[in-house]
């Protein structure tokens, strides 16, 4: 298969297939790494405004663009409606502060298509033919409280009667540096109407930060990435050449329309107007923002008259009857290839052509025979997910420090945001949760990316996990970075997880990769170290560790600090610790199997899943497990009173994820982790009665579980309920039983404080007030519910079965239970009986345009009662798991 040998052949280092890809971030202005202020007020110190005309500091963005690896050269689109206020370059979106509900990208835009080496990528941006509403997006938001809900670009009505552009960008690859691009713009309006598309080549501005212009070089330079200026240079052959001193001589190609119009080449630097905003002079006359005034105030004194500088453009200016489409043609190859007669004759078709068909033929072959509508979720869900890789550089000393008469930072900075991670050294292409509304890695999220990464590129899914445990990412203690907003907040323990599923997804057993599990076991016992000494305070088994990734879902911000006297113990916490612990101890013993030095390692991690099952259920008479309600809670106890904090969330069902078989024939040759466990059972009664054995057949199977079966019963009976977890379309974050039973309690933490079922959009703006954890569903902690019950089924069978739902009358197997909640979260994406996908809501649009309905969008999480996506849009990351739930489903 074409597509595999190119994944093998790039993963030989023989030829570098991923060297361009979709890593164009979407949004970098308004990052943590671009901000400057005093007092880290990201939101307001680059704003969308000064984005067309201020040259960034750690990366770029685009519209629908590409670049290299190291985002040296960078492609996107650039459009105009002749109407716009300004040139579209980028897509817009609103600040946390003018959100209701914080952050949003107002655009529409889609995913398509994508292989796994990038060498056919579609794309989709719907363009109003009307003036683009951004005030009216920025000031109706303003108005409306977190109780109501978001006004979108939809709610403009600018999409009515068909009157917009339907700009389709597809990118293949002849050869690894050789880019085919081909833009389509199709009018989907009833009349003719006109467009000003340009796409826009420019280079990342790496050499003016406290460098001189033209002296600098890549040895005398301390920054990393820092090269002399690299030039556009125009050719006699409408294209241009692309001088670049480690990116090596290319050359960009512009082809005419088919009635033979060529495209007018401008050219200008990639360089800051300091005299828009900031009333200083320019260090050139030519600068970022040039073409907006070119295009839009229509001043050629603008544009380079030399024809040569780091960002240019071709300027296409079409007609488009109504109803049609017009194509425009470029081709981005190495100078020395220019052998190539006739770059855009019919070869150029051809290989387009054939490109689609590979593409077609992998993903058959991935994601199997399904339905259309499941095979259409699947591959665009893969599509988002590869199309969510970014380039993202973040070298915290050089940001700290700043840089030499250009960007200094305030005096604050030193002792502020991520002071204590001045290790961290990130340069890489990583898997972003959403590129515009988190263009910057988070940890736990990036763990779930790979587990449907794994299906269509194991190499990528085992890189970017180990990724997070070099010494340039893992701090020296051992803490995994968070994410930039805070490297040091901490998150749920997934990445061992992610790490051994991805690894047995590496090949059948015994063909697995042992180095790639081995080196991930060595860095996550740090990891796991870390967590022993940080975040178990008392030593007694029972462990904090903040808000968990879980945002909003605690009483008061469990990631703030606690006033003195104040302890707070965490179920999820405590849990989520005996899950890291079953996850090395399944590590440890597939590594004894193939090196016995790990035994001793099995059985210590077996010891401390133990003593942790002890203490979050007997600790105190019953640890954190609450008799009364059968359910698990977090404890806060104030001057040595403890109080249960009675909120049925998630929190209590993540001890059903910490569960192991042990098989008997994997742990037989293990003589002393075998005598260990036999031991333990044979002469630690009060423990071994928490500890279940089965035989099926000839061979015994144990299992190691957090709750005891009879605790696991009662919460399976809660989850399963749907006046409590169980909603239409998959397990809800917090128990609806909360909707008119909310909890209250007044403590010296927070005051008075209460917790209330939000099925949809958060009512409050703690942790930013964009995710809400208190009601609706989110695919992560759905993907982790399923496959416990996988790995419960396969124990107990036939011998346990519960109603589905609670008091239904009707008994399922565990695997079926999971079948079930599979086709829940499945139908969010698919039509249901009206021709209405939920995640869209009531939005007309999907249901009755043809250019519509077929586009799926993956939020970050969605309404728990209605199916509505909410939150960032395109969280293609962790949303794609849904492709690992159809996959559940009989076909």
């Amino acid at each position: 298969m074409a597509e595999q040998n190119r994944l093998q052949e790039d993963e030989r280092e023989e030829k570098s297939w991923k060297r361009w890809g979709p890593y164009l971030s979407e949004r970098q202005w308004s990052t943590i790494r671009e901000d400057y202020s005093p007092h880290g007020d990201c939101w307001n110190y680059f704003p969308h405004d000064m984005a067309r005309s201020r040259a960034y500091r750690w990366g770029e963005d685009g519209l629908l663009g590409i670049t290299d690896q190291q985002s040296r050269l960078c492609l996107g689109l650039a459009l105009w409606n002749g109407k716009d206020p300004m040139l579209k370059e980028r897509l817009f979106g609103l600040t946390n502060p003018e959100g209701n509900h914080g952050e949003d990208v107002k655009e529409l835009y889609y995913y398509l298509d994508s292989t796994p080496t990038h060498s056919y990528m579609k794309a989709l941006y719907k363009y109003p033919q009307s003036e683009f509403p951004y005030t009216q997006l920025v000031e109706e938001n303003r108005k409306r409280t977190t109780t109501e809900p978001e006004f979108e670009i939809q709610d403009t009505g600018v999409f009515n009667d068909g009157k917009y552009w339907d700009v389709f960008a597809e990118y293949c690859k002849n050869a690894p540096d050789d880019v085919l691009c081909r833009y389509t713009l199709c009018n989907r309006s009833k009349e003719t109407c006109s467009i000003i598309v340009l796409p826009t080549l420019w280079f990342y501005n790496t050499w003016v930060w406290g460098c001189s212009h033209e002296s600098c070089t890549r040895e005398g330079c301390s920054h990393e990435g820092c090269t002399t200026k690299p030039t556009l240079r125009l050719r006699s052959d409408c294209g241009v050449d692309c001088s670049h001193e480690t990116l090596g001589p290319m050359t960009f190609l512009f082809d005419c329309l088919d009635d033979g119009t060529a495209p007018k080449l401008v050219f200008t630097e990639n360089e800051t107007n300091t005299m828009r905003l900031f009333e200083l002079e320019n260090s050139t006359p030519y600068v970022k923002d040039a073409f907006h005034d070119y295009i839009v105030d229509d001043d050629t004194s603008k544009v380079s008259p030399d024809s040569q500088g780091t960002k240019m453009a071709g300027v296409y200016r079409l007609v488009v009857p109504a109803g049609g489409s017009v194509q425009i043609r470029c081709r981005l190859l190495p100078t020395s290839s220019e052998q190539v007669k006739s770059p855009f004759g019919q070869e150029f078709n051809d290989i387009f052509t054939l490109r689609l068909q590979e593409a077609d033929d992998f993903y058959d072959k991935v994601i199997g025979r399904k339905d259309a509508e499941h095979y259409r979720v699947s591959r665009q869900a893969l599509a988002g997910l590869l199309w969510s890789k970014q380039f993202y550089q973040y070298i915290v000393k050089d940001w700290l420090d700043g840089d030499r008469s250009i960007l200094q930072p305030p005096e604050e900075r030193k002792t502020g945001r991520n002071c204590e991670f001045k290790h961290l050294f990130n340069r890489d292409v990583i898997s972003m949760p959403d590129k515009w509304e988190y263009p910057w890695y988070a940890s736990w999220d990036l763990a779930f990316h790979m587990i449907p990464m794994a299906r269509v590129d194991i190499h990528l899914a085992k890189e970017q996990l180990m990724l997070f445990l070099r010494e340039w990412y893992m701090h020296p203690n051992g803490q995994i970075p968070a994410y930039e907003f805070c490297l040091s907040d901490v998150n749920p323990p997934v990445h061992a997880w992610s790490c051994l599923r991805v690894w047995r997804m590496s090949g059948p057993r015994g063909e697995r990769d042992m180095h790639f599990l081995g080196l991930c076991f060595q860095k996550l016992v740090m990891n796991f170290t870390w967590w022993v000494n940080r975040k178990d305070p008392e030593g007694n088994n029972i462990f904090a560790g903040g808000f968990l990734g879980l945002d909003n879902i605690g009483v008061f911000d469990r990631g703030a600090p606690l006033p003195e006297g104040c302890v707070l113990e965490q179920a999820d916490g405590t849990a989520w610790m005996a899950f890291f612990c079953v996850c090395m101890l399944e590590m440890a013993i597939e590594l004894a199997n193939y090196d016995s030095m790990y035994e001793d390692m099995a059985t210590k991690f077996f010891e401390h899943f133990v003593t942790i099952c002890e203490a979050i259920n007997n600790m105190y008479g019953e640890g954190l497990w609450d008799e009364k309600d059968s359910f698990y809670y977090d404890r806060l106890i104030v001057d040595g009173n403890p109080e249960l904090l009675r909120v049925r969330s998630l929190v209590g069902l993540v001890p059903l994820f910490a569960t192991l078989v042990l098989e008997e024939d994997a742990i037989s040759p293990l003589k002393g982790f075998s005598e260990r466990v036999e031991w333990f059972l044979n002469n630690r009664e009060d423990l071994a009665r928490r500890h279940s054995y089965m035989l099926p057949g000839k061979k015994r199977r144990q299992l190691l579980n957090l709750p005891t079966e009879s605790h696991m019963r009662k919460v399976l009976a809660c989850l399963l309920s749907e006046d409590e977890f169980l909603s239409p379309f998959g397990i809800r974050s917090l128990s609806k039983y909360h909707e008119e039973h909310p909890f209250e309690i007044h403590t010296k933490v927070g005051g008075l404080a209460s917790v209330n079922y939000q099925p949809g959009e958060s009512t409050m703006s703690m942790f930013g007030g964009n995710s809400n954890w208190r009601g609706p569903i989110w695919l992560c902690m759905n993907y982790l519910i399923i496959e416990s019950l996988r790995r419960y089924d396969y124990f107990y069978g036939e011998s346990l079965k519960v109603d589905f739902p609670t008091g239904s009358g009707n008994s399922l197997r565990l695997r079926d239970v999971a079948v079930e909640l599979s086709k829940r979260l499945v139908n969010l994406f698919v039509p249901d009986s009206n021709g209405r996908r939920p995640c869209h809501g009531n939005d007309a649009l999907y249901k009755d345009d043809p250019h519509f309905k077929d586009l799926v969008l993956f939020y970050e999480y969605f309404h728990a009662d209605e199916g509505r996506g909410c939150g960032a849009s395109h969280q293609t990351g962790w949303t794609a798991l849904v492709v690992n739930c159809i996959d559940l489903l009989p076909q």
